[in-house]
C-alpha cells in the first residue's frame, strides 16, 4: 500500500523546513529507517552523475527499458529474499520517479546558467554499476526492514529517517524534495 497523504504532507514538511538554514536537527535520531533513506539519498546522489552523461546528448532522461529493467532486477532480488515483488517495484518506482525529478532539475538549472553546466560526461555505464550495487543494497534494506515498516510507527519514524540523513548529507533543496518524493512507498498501511 501507499503511504498516507497526511504522512506524505508531513514528510513534505520536514523537508521544507530542512531547506531553511539552521532549521536541522542538531543530532541524528537514531530511526530504524535511517538504512533505507540514507540509501535512497546515496542512489539520488547518482541522479547528478546520470543527467550530467546526459545533458548535451540525444539521450533522455525518461528510459522505459532501463526503467523495467531496473524494476525487474529489483523484483526478482525481491523474491529470492523473500520479500514482496511487487512492494519492491513500487519503492523502486519512487526511486526512479525521484531520480528524474533531480536530473530535470538538473537540467533546467544548467539551461538557465549554462556555466553551471557539466563539462564531462560520466560513463553512463559506471554509473549504473554504482546505482545497481546500491539498489541491490537497497532492496536487501526493505526485506530487513518489513517488520517496522508495517506498523503504525512506520510514518514517525521514516519522518525521523529523512531529518537524520538531512543532518548526515546536507542535501540541497532539490535533492531533499526528490528524497522525500522516493520514499513514499516505503511504509505497508
Amino acid at each position: 500500500m501507499r503511504i498516507s497523504a497526511p504522512l506524505v504532507r508531513t514528510l513534505t514538511a520536514a523537508a521544507a523546513l530542512l531547506a531553511v538554514p539552521g532549521t536541522a536537527a542538531a543530532a541524528p535520531l537514531s530511526s530504524p529507517l535511517h538504512p533505507v533513506a540514507s540509501l535512497a539519498a546515496d542512489r539520488l546522489a547518482t541522479a547528478d552523475l546520470v543527467a550530467a552523461a546526459k545533458w548535451g546528448t540525444d539521450s533522455p532522461i525518461d528510459d522505459p527499458a532501463r526503467e523495467q529493467q531496473v524494476l525487474d532486477s529489483v523484483a526478482a532480488q525481491a523474491e529470492q529474499l523473500g520479500a514482496d515483488p511487487d512492494e519492491a517495484r513500487r519503492v523502486f518506482r519512487d526511486q526512479i520517479e525521484a531520480n528524474k525529478t533531480v536530473q530535470r532539475g538538473l537540467f533546467a538549472r544548467w539551461t538557465a546558467h549554462p556555466e553551471q553546466a557539466p563539462t564531462t560526461k560520466p560513463d553512463l555505464n559506471v554509473v549504473r554499476q554504482t546505482i545497481n550495487r546500491i539498489n541491490t543494497d537497497l532492496v536487501r534494506t526493505l526485506a530487513g526492514t518489513a517488520a517496522e515498516r508495517a506498523t503504525p510507527a512506520c510514518g514517525p519514524e521514516l519522518v525521523a529517517a529523512v531529518v537524520e540523513v538531512h543532518h548526515e548529507k546536507r542535501p540541497d533543496p532539490l535533492h531533499t524534495g526528490a528524497l522525500v518524493r522516493s520514499l513514499v512507498s516505503v511504509c505497508q498501511d
